[in-house]
């Protein structure tokens, strides 16, 4: 383990904040992130916070301040192919992964750093959008977590009524030679903050938080990312699928969802959430994707509502 960079400057974080490059178990590295809790608080445990795809450590900032506050450590990370974690094709902006199992080696990668630094017990789960997937799967793996709060989980991803064969099709086809490592259609290789203006954006109805993530890969272009590849597509809806077809685990869970939700799909959330034994699934009156991006109302309910969760399981 050895000591990586961290943006603080534009990370709107904590207070004595470290990033660390860790190696997985299949000879790659991934960087985490990880902050104390705060000076002077009742030290109550850590909190991982999981990512989606684009995503990186200091995306989430802001939310390790919160937490932090109430006297959670947080832990959260680059997955492989993103942030500043190496790349899989000369253009950093294609998002690319195999099979999404190289996630949860990306994860024993990082509680492995987590224990090594002596993080405090015992922990909890933020994951949000593909980083709901990871950590679904993670849950079934025995993860040990006391509680988990999700905020729009890629259970399923979103597309117009005629897409699914389509993508399907090309999911299948992507292991040929030459195909795998190629942008999946109607994607952009540029990360969709550079893209797009604030009007009519999918990921928040919030100016300032919209900002905020741009200034960061404006400062920082090596963060960004753009579309996904056809293998990461292949990896998603096959991942997606078979956890959709599993009972939900045994583990106390809160989900926030907009309901203007427009890149997960709402249906697979919905149904997984009301047969989950002691779940709970909070709509987002106006909500984007973005949930911990979001108004201020939004986003302070989302921190609100898991604080609590972890406070009655802890």
């Amino acid at each position: 383990m050895k000591r990586a960079p961290l943006h603080e400057d534009v990370a709107k974080a904590p207070p004595g904040g470290e990033a660390w490059w860790v190696a997985t178990p299949d000879g790659a590295e991934v960087r985490v992130g990880v902050w104390p809790a705060a000076t002077g608080t009742s030290v109550r445990g850590t909190v991982l916070i999981f990512p989606g795809r684009t995503e990186y450590v200091e995306k989430y900032g802001p939310a390790a301040a919160v937490y932090a506050a109430e006297g959670y450590a947080v832990l959260t990370i680059d997955w492989r192919g993103q942030g500043l974690t190496a790349r899989a094709f000369p253009d950093r902006r294609l998002g690319h992964v195999l099979d999404f199992a190289d996630y949860q080696k990306d994860l024993a990668a990082a509680l492995n750093l987590a224990g090594w630094l002596d993080l405090p017990e015992p922990m909890f789960l933020v994951a949000h959008s593909m980083g709901g997937c990871i950590g679904l799967r993670a849950l079934h793996e025995r993860l040990d977590v006391r509680a988990v709060a999700f905020s729009a989980p890629m259970w399923g991803v979103q597309m117009e009524w005629w897409e699914p064969p389509l993508a399907w099709a090309s999911a299948l086809a992507a292991p040929l030679p030459g195909l795998g490592g190629r942008l999946t259609p109607r994607t952009s290789l540029d990360h969709a903050l550079l893209v797009d203006g604030f009007e009519g954006n999918d990921l928040t109805t919030d100016p300032e938080m919209w900002a905020f993530m741009r200034r960061q890969i404006d400062a920082y272009p090596d963060l960004t990312l753009g579309g996904p590849t056809l293998r990461w597509l292949r990896a998603a809806l096959f991942e997606t699928r078979v956890l959709r077809r599993l009972p939900p685990p045994a583990v106390p869970a809160y989900t926030a969802l907009g309901t203007h939700e427009r890149i997960v799909l709402p249906g697979p959330i919905r149904r997984l959430m009301s047969h989950w034994p002691g779940g709970r699934l909070q709509m987002m009156p106006g909500a984007e994707h973005e949930i911990m991006m979001e108004r201020p109302e939004i986003r302070d309910r989302f921190f609100a509502d898991s604080l609590a969760l972890f406070a009655e399981h802890g």
